[in-house]
């Protein structure tokens, strides 16, 4: 089947130009269109909004970072300290308000008995927002990437 005139005795061959009017006037017809609804995009309704006064939003609670290195050392803030040192801090930090978090940073060859007696010095404190910090575990494919 081809397409082209009427007299199709004189030419046989197929017509190979695209017709690209229907797709002109398409365009044209949406372009009007958008010319017409675009000032209803940008037109704001005035209104006169009542006014009221909120509680401000309250304060992010303190965090405290308390690392301990394979040894068992303690360190508040990354600054080293005692177990005396530790209740006594851990004592203050329950008393304030807003309470603050404790985030546990422990090394991967700590015992697990002196985690276990920091986080009882914790709650035997009264603090009560206790989490733990770990290092993202990498893939295998882009650890031995780095091994290379």
């Amino acid at each position: 089947m081809s397409f082209g005139g009427f007299n199709d005795n004189q030419n046989s061959a197929p017509m190979a130009d695209i017709n690209v009017t229907p797709m002109v006037d398409v365009m044209l017809v949406l372009l009007v269109i958008f010319i017409i609804t675009a000032p209803m995009f940008t037109h704001a309704l005035k209104l006169d909004l009542p006014t009221a006064q909120s509680a401000p939003a309250p304060e992010k609670p303190e965090t405290i970072t308390l690392g301990i290195d394979a040894a068992g050392k303690l360190y508040w803030n990354d600054q080293p300290v005692s177990s005396e040192e530790l209740d006594a801090r851990l004592t203050a930090a329950a008393g304030k308000q807003p309470q603050p978090e404790l985030q546990l940073r422990a090394d991967k060859s700590t015992r697990y008995q002196t985690i276990a007696e920091v986080m009882s010095a914790a709650q035997g404190a009264g603090l009560s927002k206790l989490g733990f910090v770990t290092d993202p575990k990498t893939p295998a494919h882009v650890q031995e990437k780095k091994e290379n």
